[in-house]
């Protein structure tokens, strides 16, 4: 009898195909390619971003910067396998603007982001997590379909869609952007949010 997480796993992988030529809003146009999220079906954890980065926009893979790093090792610290967990994205190619030599982060609208959504929609319904995280405001818009601070939501288990458990936290990639006084206090935050969503997953 066929395994239902293999239909599925079969399933994602025509997703990231579909989208790969995604067209939907024109972010497509100035990316290097889709960044499709990445993670075993069943996962217990769905982490979402913003948007994939300079470094994620070239290698093709979510979370491969040093934001990802430093992810990784607030998930280990949290008592998370990172290889455990399904990572992605609210809006899945690169936005950016020059400066100098350099392409420089931009956030998305919220026109792109209601543009990529049919993607996360469809990862969340393939992947099944117990809980999703959101890292960011940006990913908690995309989740939760409203305007929603960090610092009203986190620390609590919101209903997301479906009734998926939620949990909003910061972006590691703001906690390498705070000042050193700051950076340490914001990466504990981190882990103890983390460590919410793995209680919650059971």
């Amino acid at each position: 009898m066929p395994d239902a997480r293999d239909d599925r796993t079969t399933a994602l992988a025509q997703l990231a195909a579909d989208a790969a030529g995604c067209t939907r809003c024109d972010l497509y146009r100035r990316a290097t390619q889709t960044v499709f999220g990445e993670g075993p079906v069943g996962a217990a954890l769905l982490l979402v971003g913003e948007q994939p980065g300079d470094r994620e926009d070239v290698d093709g893979h979510p979370f491969v910067g040093p934001a990802g790093g430093l992810l990784d090792a607030a998930l280990a610290d949290a008592g998370v396998n990172p290889g455990d967990a399904y990572v992605t994205n609210a809006v899945k190619h690169f936005k950016w603007e020059p400066r100098g030599k350099r392409r420089i982060h931009k956030r998305p609208s919220v026109t792109e982001i209601q543009a990529c959504h049919v993607w996360l929609e469809e990862e969340i319904r393939l992947v099944r997590p117990r809980v999703a995280v959101c890292l960011g405001a940006t990913a908690a818009r995309a989740v939760l379909g409203r305007p929603t601070t960090i610092s009203s939501a986190r620390g609590q288990i919101l209903d997301g869609p479906e009734g998926l458990a939620t949990v909003v936290t910061v972006h590691p990639s703001a906690v390498l952007r705070a000042r050193d006084g700051d950076r340490a206090a914001m990466r504990r935050g981190l882990v103890a949010d983390l460590a919410l969503a793995r209680q919650a997953a059971g």
